[in-house]
């Protein structure tokens, strides 16, 4: 059986020229009709409260890569607080009798669109994907289709490491403005499927799938079939009508039970086809990977065993496209880039990344927890007052992307700080908001309600701090607490706390390291990194070896987050180059970080390592239930 592919570009590159980011842009949910709207648009800078058709763009951009990017065609990096984009589209003849849904990977920060002077819709977050049914205010094949995105850098809002300066400092970088992920247009009947959801049971051994649809109606059957490379594994219906959102359960043969892990990224095909009266009406390609994480005291579990988790802050920057990878190989080679060197996985840090990105660490056994760039939400008085946009950005990131199976936790927030007063803040509600909304859509994975600092929520299902002592022992003497239930702990300059009491959960040190070095004699660039610089590679080295050895061999640790990747900007303490040329011996690296780890090895547990389990009662064929 056939699968639309997922390195696909769109079937009509030839009619525009070669595009920018030409790949197909959801691989996780594939149609072979799409539009890609990539390359020269039309563009100016400021606000209009006149129609679209009045505008007079003076200039042209290369979508989608922002304004401040080089890539872009612009590369200005001064204030501007709103952009205007426009561009003719002509739609093929064989979409006519469908639904034309436009969509756009992101857009920073508040996008409204327009075909010719009709207004289809609004969307506030600069980092989540969004899309909008065009075909109402269609008149013709023809339109004009126009977006004013705005961005006030004195709002708070959801912005990440984006510089509130001119210039960039600090941990702070250069700014996004607009449209900064891909822009396409894709034919829908007008019952077509939404985005399904995939739920792995690996205790079951079987597929939960959620099907919502729209415009349902009496006659719809919604069907998924899950295949290896034998072929057909199971398959199963459901009407569309029978609840809210209809849903069914796939059960895997022992036989054709494969997982997904680091090891091995097993990926099963899907395919979920609508039928009305027994047509098939709209289909979608997809995969899933059968795995599943647990807690087992200060354990995380992945497919029943431990897996230590070394992890590296990757924040998804580069220096021609800011926020925006150059390509799609771009993104394969960080992921690359960090396996190389001994990392199995990353924190997805202060940015919601693209489906692409998450489609290449499923494929290449990537672990990843879910993050969102939460920075930007202190007021004018210092204080951390996120809004309601910042749960509804977080809940967009959760749905879009839970069905990926590298996602192995979530974590909504980065830093916050604030000591523990008399009445609950803003900062608290929102903290325990975001926490229980990311339980109650997801379920599955667990949830950190914030990284490092200001832990509000007592009990959270995970434990972290951030600790940049670039001294070994001092590093050593600090992490010591742990063994006795008393880890070290982010707190306030003055000693007081910022966090509810640890409680014997899983923890990990999500962020350490960062050692400086800028590849330049007494590092005088301008850079920085953590503490004082290594006079050497091999001092670095030696540093980064004792450092990771302490939590290798600590038995209540699961994991670890080294920060980081590569240089950004000023900020240099990667391992690689902001070009990412690598700035040490990868092997090496990679030779320190691959020994098995304390809790990988059992230690100090009576009931020693666990062992890895290989798979569930078995089922006798495969089958389909009621989800």
């Amino acid at each position: 059986m056939p699968f639309a592919s997922r390195e696909t570009t769109s079937r009509r590159i030839g009619d525009q020229g070669e595009l920018p980011r030409a790949e197909y842009p959801r691989p996780q949910l594939v149609r072979q009709e799409w539009l890609n709207l990539n390359g020269p648009w039309r563009f100016d800078e400021g606000g209009s409260g006149q129609l679209p058709s009045s505008w007079s763009p003076a200039g042209t951009i290369v979508v989608p890569f922002a304004r401040e990017s080089e890539l872009s065609g612009i590369g200005r990096t001064d204030f501007v607080d709103a952009v205007r984009y426009q561009r003719e589209v002509t739609l093929p003849e064989e979409w006519q009798g469908q639904r034309v849904l436009l969509h756009v990977g992101a857009a920073d920060h508040h996008t409204t669109v327009w075909v010719d002077d009709v207004e289809v819709g609004r969307h506030r977050g600069g980092f989540t994907s969004f899309s909008f049914d065009l075909t109402d205010a269609l008149t013709g094949p023809t339109f004009t289709l126009s977006l004013l995105v705005e961005d006030d850098r004195h709002a708070v809002q959801a912005r990440g490491k984006q510089s509130r300066r001119a210039e960039n400092y600090e941990a702070f970088y250069t700014r996004t403005t607009g449209i900064w992920q891909t822009v396409w247009l894709e034919p829908v009947p007008t019952s077509h499927l939404l985005r399904p959801v995939t739920v792995p049971d690996l205790a079951s051994s079987s597929f939960t799938f959620q099907l919502p649809v729209a415009r349902p109606h009496a006659g719809l059957m919604a069907r998924v079939e899950l295949h290896d490379d034998e072929g057909l594994v199971a398959a199963g219906a459901v009407e569309v009508t029978s609840r809210i959102t209809p849903g069914l359960t796939l059960d895997v043969p022992a036989d054709r039970l494969r997982l997904w892990s680091p090891e091995d990224p097993h990926l099963y095909r899907v395919r979920f086809t609508l039928l009305d009266d027994g047509v098939p009406v709209d289909t979608l390609d997809s995969y899933a990977g059968m795995r599943s994480v647990a807690i087992d005291g200060r354990r995380m579990l992945l497919n029943g065993r431990p897996v230590f988790q070394r992890l590296v802050l990757d924040q998804g920057y580069w220096p021609d496209g800011l926020l925006t990878a150059p390509s799609d190989a771009d993104l394969v080679r960080d992921i690359e880039l960090a396996q190389a060197a001994g990392f199995n996985g990353a924190r997805l840090h202060q940015k919601v990344f693209e489906e692409r990105y998450l489609y290449h660490a499923d494929r290449l056994g990537y672990l990843v927890w879910g993050e969102f760039a939460d920075w930007g939400a202190l007021d004018d008085d210092g204080r951390q007052v996120p809004t309601v946009s910042f749960v509804t950005e977080w809940v967009e990131a959760l749905t879009r992307d839970l069905s990926h199976p590298s996602i192995v936790g979530w974590c909504p927030l980065n830093e916050t700080f604030e000591t523990i007063g008399p009445r609950l803040s803003v900062l608290d509600d929102a903290t325990r908001a975001l926490y229980l909304l990311t339980k109650a859509v997801d379920p599955t994975r667990p949830v950190l309600d914030t990284s490092g600092y200001a832990h509000r929520v007592a009990g959270a299902d995970v434990y972290d701090s951030h600790l940049y002592e670039q001294d070994p022992a001092a590093f050593a003497r600090q992490m010591d607490g742990l063994a006795i239930g008393r880890p070290y702990t982010n707190r306030a300059p003055d000693g007081s706390p910022w966090s509810v009491p640890y409680a014997g959960q899983p923890y990990f040190c999500s962020e350490f390291g960062g050692i400086w070095w800028s590849e330049v004699d007494g590092h005088g660039d301008d850079s920085w990194g953590y503490g004082e610089a290594p006079r050497s590679v091999e001092e670095w080295v030696d540093r980064f070896r004792a450092l990771v050895d302490r939590l290798l061999d600590d038995p209540d640790m699961f994991g670890y987050c080294f920060t980081q990747l590569t240089d950004v900007f000023q900020e240099k303490n990667g391992i690689a180059r902001f070009d990412r040329v690598p700035k040490f011996d990868l092997e090496l690296l990679r030779t320190i970080q691959t020994r098995p780890a304390a809790i990988e090895r059992g230690e100090d547990r009576p009931d020693g390592p666990l062992t890895a389990r290989t798979a569930p009662a078995p089922h006798p064929a495969g089958a389909a239930r009621p989800a």
